[in-house]
């Protein structure tokens, strides 16, 4: 260290605390593995993420925010294909739509998650009522099931 506090030496670790960077592995804000706890008795996070919670409640958020745009935006294609839509098609993209941008308010929430996979379902049954709400059906539900892998790693 210079007198004015800044870290000699120019290499990537330079600065860095001792035991970190990238022959430990360790990042400047990391714990150690178990086994070489400073002694504080909380485990290790799992993720570097600074707030775990907040960045899976985004993944979410985003996830149901983009299904809710994708269906009011897939109204004028139904309606296009297959010579027309039902009013019956119309209110269910519409209210899908609107339950998720509901969802996508209330993600952090535990339940929301639960209620993410029904709606997922509800827009696979509403694939009865045009063939274009099953294909988004499907394709919606393969991504919430990624979403629900990657809370289920962050999070533990």
């Amino acid at each position: 260290m210079t007198a004015a506090g800044r870290p000699t030496g120019s290499g990537p670790a330079a600065g860095l605390p001792k035991g970190s960077g990238p022959a430990t592995g360790l990042s400047p804000g990391s714990e150690p593995a178990a086994g070489l706890s400073k002694g504080s008795g909380v485990p290790p996070r799992r993720s570097g993420l600074r707030n775990p919670q907040r960045a899976v409640a985004g993944l979410g958020a985003g996830l149901l925010s983009l299904e809710a745009l994708v269906l009011v935006l897939a109204i004028q294609p139904m309606r296009v294909v297959d010579g027309g839509l039902s009013a019956a098609a119309i209110a269910a993209v519409v209210a899908l739509a609107v339950v998720a941008v509901l969802l996508a308010g209330v993600i952090r929430r535990a339940w929301a998650w639960s209620a993410g996979i029904v709606l997922q379902g509800a827009l696979l049954l509403a694939g009865a009522l045009h063939w274009s709400l099953l294909v988004l059906g499907v394709i919606f539900a393969l991504v919430w099931a990624y979403a629900l892998h990657v809370r289920r790693v962050i999070l533990g």
